[in-house]
């Protein structure tokens, strides 16, 4: 089976115009994801819409896709980047080009779901640590997910699912493992191409989760677990953070 990857970027931002390439101690944010999936797979694509970006990915020796500038979404762009790029690959997977410090592994876990091949589509969760409080559990900023006996999700929310009945919302994580998303998928060729071809859903527009479309549609959707953590940029707060962790060697 053959896997690309491909890292949508887009130049603007609400948050943090330009963030692709903003300098994370002298590497600029999308070399820097771009390198760690090199790690893990031979076939590696950034799929923008802004000749700065194209640039900066061209001078580093990176492959890089132009691609329109009206998508409503990452999903979108992935798939125009591989009919424009001709790829031959069964599955294409789809890197946020915010986490600088994605780690190899997860490509692999999320590749591995593969081995099953009533997979249409893949993503990863981490198991919620309760060290890290109950506002973090309730932040609707990280969907929570389940999933069935077979690792397939059953639904994705930023509420808090499972609802723990009859037990104090503090002692909820002492009593049930909880999944958070880790926003990476990958897609078989022709889903991809199926689920870019879909309406928004009611659920969807509800929540603001592009995979519920998929789900209500009745894609299934591999889950794969990770223990990694990974440090996503949203704001120039959080890259400042990142070089301060950087430079002193924590990550």
């Amino acid at each position: 089976m053959k896997f690309t990857g491909i890292i949508p970027a887009r130049y603007a931002s609400t948050r943090f115009p330009g963030k692709p390439l903003a300098d994370i101690c002298g590497m600029t944010m999308i070399e820097r994801v771009y390198r760690q999936v090199e790690k893990a797979l031979d076939d590696v694509w950034v799929a923008t819409d802004d000749d700065r970006i194209s640039d900066a990915v061209k001078a580093f020796g990176g492959n890089v896709v132009m691609t329109s500038p009206t998508h409503r979404s990452g999903t979108d762009r992935c798939y125009e980047a591989y009919r424009n790029i001709a790829s031959d690959a069964d599955v294409i997977i789809n890197i946020q080009g915010d986490e600088p410090f994605i780690n190899p592994s997860q490509l692999e876990e999320i590749m591995k779901c593969f081995d099953d091949e009533s997979t249409q589509i893949a993503t990863l969760v981490r198991p919620f640590d309760p060290a890290l409080g109950i506002d973090a559990l309730f932040n609707p900023n990280t969907p929570k997910v389940v999933m069935d006996e077979n690792m397939f999700a059953m639904y994705f929310s930023r509420s808090v699912i499972p609802y723990v009945r009859g037990v104090e919302k503090e002692e909820w994580a002492k009593k049930v493992q909880f999944y958070t998303h880790i926003g990476m998928y990958a897609y078989r060729a022709d889903a991809l191409e199926q689920i870019t071809q879909l309406q928004q859903s009611p659920l969807e527009l509800i929540e603001s989760l592009e995979q519920l479309r998929w789900l209500q549609n009745g894609f299934k959707i591999k889950v794969g677990i990770s223990n990694c953590g990974t440090i996503g940029i949203d704001t120039p707060e959080d890259l400042e953070r990142a070089c301060m962790l950087l430079s002193s060697g924590k990550i």
